[in-house]
């Protein structure tokens, strides 16, 4: 088993676990703030089954069904990561307003007030975790996964705040506006999921800096007289760059071919964490031109 799904199954158990202690403290104590955290555990158990699932589906190898493989699929699970957890914060907001319409009190506060000292130990120690795995993987769910569980921290520390506000005082308004700014920030934090995911979905270039430093390599090879068409793209674990580059046409298809290969690896060495799949084609002349004529006819065609 990866280090990757290693972590999900981790993850998912500790979701679990949590999701029990707190929905059932939650339900009878009839706070709303402790109740959110609950939901919000749900959500994170069958968010983490649904990473394992998609890891376990990503890192399969390119075959002829998926010539690409299938590292699209941790973006996808990004995507519906992010909607599960907005959709769980306005949930919760609307938890918040009906406690707050209905004048509902809170009670088995010392036992909340426990189960919440756990738990906020408990996904303090699954962050350290999956951040550690996330670094030496860059897998792009396992970072999806340890933002959540971060976003858990800040919440699980507003409900005990809360709890202890509500224990002290007997102030009621104090868990429904805890309760309903954890629902706005969680929507606010699920945005940056949604939108990375669909980036990659949509084929977003690499990063500005592998991007430079990919033209550098090509410049500084003494061969290669120029460069067009470089195209690159991420998917799950692998990098995919394209590129034309064009040679003396006097020079031989060896001594381009091994031209090609420096450049390939040299690329690769900008980042070790990636698999890259880099697609070289050599041009005897500059023919950029040429072939954007050819497919401005074809457009107008």
């Amino acid at each position: 088993m990866t280090l990757q799904k290693k972590a999900t199954v981790v993850s998912s158990s500790v979701a679990a676990f949590l999701t029990l202690i707190k929905f059932a403290v939650g339900l009878l104590s009839g706070s709303v703030a402790v109740l959110a955290s609950a939901v919000d555990s749900i959500l994170d158990m069958f968010v983490s089954l649904f990473n394992y699932f998609a890891i376990t589906n990503s890192e399969k190898p390119a075959d002829d069904e998926f010539n690409y493989g299938r590292g699209k699929i941790e973006a996808l699970a990004s995507v519906i990561e992010g909607v599960i957890i907005s959709m769980s914060g306005l949930f919760l907001l609307y938890t918040a307003v009906k406690k707050y319409l209905a004048e509902e009190s809170s009670t088995y506060l010392d036992i909340s007030l426990i189960v919440m000292v756990v738990s906020l130990f408990i996904t303090v120690g699954l962050v350290t975790f999956l951040n550690s795995v996330a670094k030496k993987t860059n897998n792009m769910v396992i970072k999806a996964d340890a933002l959540h569980y971060k976003t858990d921290v800040w919440v699980n520390g507003a409900v005990l705040i809360s709890l202890v506000v509500v224990y002290f005082t007997g102030y009621e308004i104090v868990d429904i506006i805890i309760g309903g700014s954890i629902a706005i920030y969680i929507i606010y934090s699920a945005y940056e999921l949604i939108e990375e995911g669909v980036l990659v979905l949509l084929d977003r270039a690499l990063d500005e800096d592998i991007a430079k430093g990919i033209v550098n390599i090509i410049r500084k090879e003494s061969m290669v007289n120029d460069h067009h068409f470089l195209k690159t793209r991420t998917a799950g674990n692998d990098n995919f760059v394209e590129v034309h580059l064009v040679f003396d046409c006097l020079i031989s298809l060896m001594e381009a071919h091994k031209a090609s290969d420096r450049i390939e690896n040299k690329i690769q060495k900008l980042d070790t964490t990636k698999n890259w799949v880099i697609n070289i084609h050599l041009d005897p002349y500059d023919d950029s031109d040429i072939n954007n004529q050819e497919n401005s006819i074809i457009e107008k065609i």
